[in-house]
């Protein structure tokens, strides 16, 4: 996934090193190896299947996940993406709604692009889905000074049934040797106001 992304991660890398201090989600090495060639050829043609609600079940930490609880995703296929919007509930414990758009990369790279507000775009790899229960999500941005950045998440279709496939998406993450051990569950349930997010 190396790209023009990579120059946001030097310059990170690079204005945090003269401050002492390179940010915990930058660290040394690159990304893992994942045949995106081979996912984006079965994937493109089903790509509308993606849209619809999804639910984050967990991720990995990330700095720009402004949503800590309760975290409803709408995909609404455009034609050739989604426009994007996730609710939740957010760290300091007020509802909250952000928009972004998912599409395909502009020049021909064999993957996504999600961008939303308040945060930076970036690749976006489906590493496993059944698109009607699950998908595991991937974000690795790599450059040439020997620095990475990457983030996973788990989606499901249904809110309180992660557990039923969340190992299938820790066969995906282990399979390009993620750590699963990374990953923190999002809260969800009963006590969600999925109805209200519905209509912020």
């Amino acid at each position: 996934m190396r790209s023009s992304f990579s120059l946001l991660l030097v310059a990170l890398a690079l204005g945090c090193t003269v401050a002492d201090k390179v940010p915990d989600f930058v660290v040394q090495g690159k990304c893992p190896y994942v045949d995106e060639y081979r996912l984006w050829e079965h994937q493109k043609p089903n790509l509308a299947k993606f849209g619809g609600v999804w639910f984050q079940y967990a991720l990995t930490k990330n700095p720009y996940q402004l949503l800590s609880q309760c975290v409803r995703l709408q995909y609404d296929f455009n034609g050739e993406g989604f426009d994007a919007t996730a609710t939740g509930i957010s760290y300091e414990g007020s509802l909250l709604k952000r928009y972004g758009n998912i599409s395909p990369m502009p020049l021909g790279d064999p993957h996504l692009m999600v961008d939303f507000e308040n945060s930076f775009a970036a690749p976006l790899v489906i590493l496993d889905t059944d698109y009607n229960n699950y998908a595991c999500l991937y974000s690795c941005i790599d450059n040439n000074f020997g620095y990475y950045s990457d983030f996973a998440f788990i989606f499901t279709r249904n809110p309180t049934h992660g557990d039923t496939y969340a190992g299938k998406c820790e066969v995906a993450f282990t399979s390009i040797g993620l750590d699963t051990s990374r990953f923190y569950k999002t809260a969800q349930g009963a006590n969600c106001p999925y109805e209200t997010q519905e209509t912020l």
